[in-house]
C-alpha cells in the first residue's frame, strides 16, 4: 500500500509541475489519472523492493538529481564549447565504450543508463546483463565513464551501500 500512495504522489507532483493547470478540471483528470497510473504501475517504481527499503531508494534518488543537474548543465556547456570551437572536428572523437558495471538491481541499472543518456554528448547504445555499451562524443565523455555517476546511483539505489 505504500509504494502505491509513494507512487501517487510523485506521479501527482509531477502532473502539478508539467501541467501548470490548477483549476479543478485539470486537478480532478490529474488526481484520477495519477490513481490509475499508480494502482496499475506502483510495482515498476518500486519493483523487487523489500518494503522497509523504498523509502531509502526515494531519499537516495533525491539526493542524487541535484548531481545529476549540475552533471548536464556542465555537460550542456562542455557540448556547447566543442560545437562552437572553431577547430571542432579535432574537438570531437565519437567512439562507442564498452564497460562492465557492479550496479545489480535493475531499477539501480535502468537509472545509470538513463543518466548517461540525458547527459549531453553520451548516449547508452546497450544494456546486455551487467555490460553497457555507451556512445561517447568526445575522448572526456568516455574517460568519464563509468566513474562518479556508477558510484553516486549505487549509493543512491544498492542496498547496503
Amino acid at each position: 500500500m505504500k509504494t502505491k500512495v509513494a507512487t501517487f504522489v510523485i506521479m501527482l507532483i509531477f502532473w502539478v509541475v508539467l501541467s501548470g493547470m490548477f483549476d479543478a478540471f485539470h486537478m480532478t483528470l490529474g488526481v484520477i489519472c495519477c490513481m490509475l497510473v499508480a494502482h496499475f504501475s506502483h510495482d515498476l517504481l518500486f519493483y523487487g523492493d523489500a518494503k522497509s527499503t523504498w523509502g531509502r531508494g526515494l531519499l537516495g534518488v533525491i539526493t542524487y538529481l541535484p548531481w545529476l543537474f549540475y552533471q548536464i548543465i556542465l555537460a550542456n556547456l562542455e557540448v556547447a564549447y566543442v560545437v562552437l570551437h572553431p577547430r571542432m572536428l579535432d574537438k570531437i572523437d565519437p567512439h562507442v565504450i564498452r564497460f562492465k558495471t557492479k550496479l545489480k538491481r535493475p531499477i539501480s541499472k535502468v537509472t545509470f543508463a538513463q543518466s548517461i543518456t540525458l547527459t549531453p554528448g553520451t548516449i547508452t547504445v546497450s544494456i546486455h546483463d551487467d555490460k553497457f555499451s555507451v556512445y561517447a562524443l568526445t575522448r572526456r565523455a568516455s574517460d568519464a565513464l563509468p566513474g562518479e555517476m556508477e558510484e553516486r546511483v549505487a549509493r543512491a539505489l544498492e542496498s547496503g551501500k
